[in-house]
């Protein structure tokens, strides 16, 4: 079983930043592609970006390119999303959740292929 905790969310003001930071124990995490989701209120479950397990390949959705990274590091089991140039808009709660590919390069922001999820990480953009 792997389990998933984030943190380093919190209260920023537009065009600022922050990073959220996923960090795993119970299994190693260099089998899994890991995804960012947020869920912002009244709006349904968006994909933001993910990460292979193999050769660091990564995926962002539109709204956020040039703006997110997402990096790993396995010899800590973890996982970040650096955030910048933070908008209103971004205001959610952000999950990390794992999806089983080894050695694969690829990943994919579809939620159903997720199989283990953190409890989520409050970001309020706001001045």
């Amino acid at each position: 079983q792997l389990q998933l905790v984030e943190s380093g969310g919190g209260l920023v003001q537009p065009g600022g930043s922050l990073r959220l930071s996923c960090a795993a124990s119970g299994l190693p995490l260099d089998h899994y592609a890991i995804g960012w989701f947020r869920q912002a209120p009244g709006k349904e479950h968006e994909g933001v970006a993910c990460i292979a397990s193999t050769d660091d390949v990564t995926y962002y959705v539109d709204s956020v390119k040039g703006r997110f990274t997402i990096s790993r590091d396995n010899a800590q089991n973890t996982v970040y999303l650096q955030m910048s140039s933070l908008e209103p808009e971004d205001t959610a709660v952000y999950y990390c959740a794992a999806d089983y590919l080894p050695i694969q390069a690829a990943c994919f922001v579809r939620r159903d292929r997720y199989i283990y999820w953190g409890q989520g990480a409050q970001v309020t953009v706001s001045s």
